[in-house]
């Protein structure tokens, strides 16, 4: 069994589910914690290659590193497995998952995210309380009692 499929289960077993939470075509979500007092969250992303996340900008910093698969980010950097990447807060970008596997990405996210439209418009805002609320109803969908993951 390689690295990421132990990190999976193991965050599986944790979070008490047997099933990512989907996010969207090809991009799903696993929690791992969530900050005290709502400042931010951690988890792992997974998604298909092609799969693009949108024009985004975050209150707070993040870290990411890649478990599995690559990303190419908006300035043309190609992230792959072991690779580290650091967002200072008010940074915006966007990027994909490329190559031919699956992309898993351990991310702590602090702030909130701010998904983009025209002129830098916010369309979207997703923060910890978001995140949590999803877990919950997922788990409530799937039949299993929420863990605490704080």
């Amino acid at each position: 069994m390689d690295f990421a499929h132990f990190t999976v289960a193991a965050a599986m077993r944790r979070a008490g589910l047997d099933a990512w939470i989907p996010e969207g075509e090809g991009k799903w979500s696993l929690p791992l914690y969530f900050l005290p007092d709502g400042a931010g969250w951690v988890e792992l992303m997974r998604l298909l290659p092609g799969v693009r996340l949108g024009l985004h900008r975050h209150t707070g910093e993040v870290h990411a590193l890649n478990l599995a698969g690559e990303r190419r980010l908006n300035d043309g950097r190609v992230v792959r497995a072991g690779d580290y990447i650091h967002e200072p807060a008010g940074n915006v970008d966007w990027w994909e998952a490329t190559g031919t596997d699956e992309l898993l990405v351990h991310v702590v996210v602090k702030g909130e995210v701010e998904y983009l439209g025209a002129h830098q418009s916010v369309l979207q805002r997703i923060n910890a309380a978001d995140r949590l609320e999803e877990y919950r109803r997922h788990c409530k969908a799937m039949g299993v009692q929420p863990r605490e993951l704080g």
